[in-house]
């Protein structure tokens, strides 16, 4: 089994979450073309002609994309230890949870991605603000239904745990850090709470960090192909 998928990119880690839980062996590759390289993604395309990450390739050579599809496959692949509540209201709060992570908190994100590939004297300050008002606001809905006992649904580690743990990391460190505006968290409290108990978990603690090593390095390859283009 092989997993393509960048570090980099939160989508993946959610499939590296159950991965990490379960015990699952699978390759990790990385392909070429995504962030702040320039090649092609090439023969990746042939693989999955969607073109992003991550995507799970099976023992026999079948091709699944999409993270939430490929932690759909691999519950029902590998039941035990479920990342899945038995209770049906949790279950149905978890799923709801990634759904908020994909559709609210990404797109918010989205107009800061295009910004931080660009020199900062086409930083517009509006447009700046108005992105990060965005995602204050996606963040209030994780706010609204995020769990209170240590873990995003109930007092277990579950899927929406890996969708939600490297939002936090780009919400709450680098976009501050690049960007020069608050924390979001800080006006969130009981995102903030979770935020801090989740990553006592050692599961979550391993993929918080492999996040901020690679944004580390993909700012580094961004500082570095920008001095290449002066």
């Amino acid at each position: 089994m092989k997993l393509y998928q960048t570090y980099a990119s939160p989508f993946p880690t959610r499939v590296r979450l159950l991965l990490y839980a379960k015990g699952i062996e699978a390759e990790i590759v990385e392909p070429p073309g995504f962030h702040a390289s320039t090649e092609s993604k090439g023969e990746y395309l042939r693989i999955n002609p969607i073109g992003r990450v991550p995507t799970l390739v099976l023992d026999d050579g079948r091709a699944l994309p999409e993270s939430e599809v490929i932690c759909e496959y691999l519950e029902d692949a590998y039941p035990e230890p479920s990342l899945r509540p038995t209770d049906l209201w949790a279950r149905a709060r978890m799923r709801l949870l990634s759904r908020i992570c994909d559709f609210y908190v990404v797109m918010a994100m989205v107009p800061l991605f295009s910004l931080s590939g660009r020199s900062r004297r086409h930083w517009e300050p509006a447009v700046v603000a108005a992105a990060v008002d965005r995602l204050a606001d996606a963040l209030a809905y994780l706010e609204a239904y995020v769990g209170e006992d240590g873990y995003a649904v109930g007092g277990a580690l579950s899927q929406a745990d890996g969708a939600i743990a490297p939002q936090l990391v780009l919400a709450s460190e680098w976009i501050p850090d690049l960007f020069g505006t608050p924390d979001p968290l800080l006006r969130l409290p009981r995102l903030a709470g979770y935020w801090r108990a989740v990553q006592t978990d050692p599961i979550v603690a391993r993929l918080v960090a492999e996040t901020r090593q690679a944004i580390a390095e993909q700012q580094a390859a961004s500082r570095a192909l920008a001095s290449r283009r002066t």
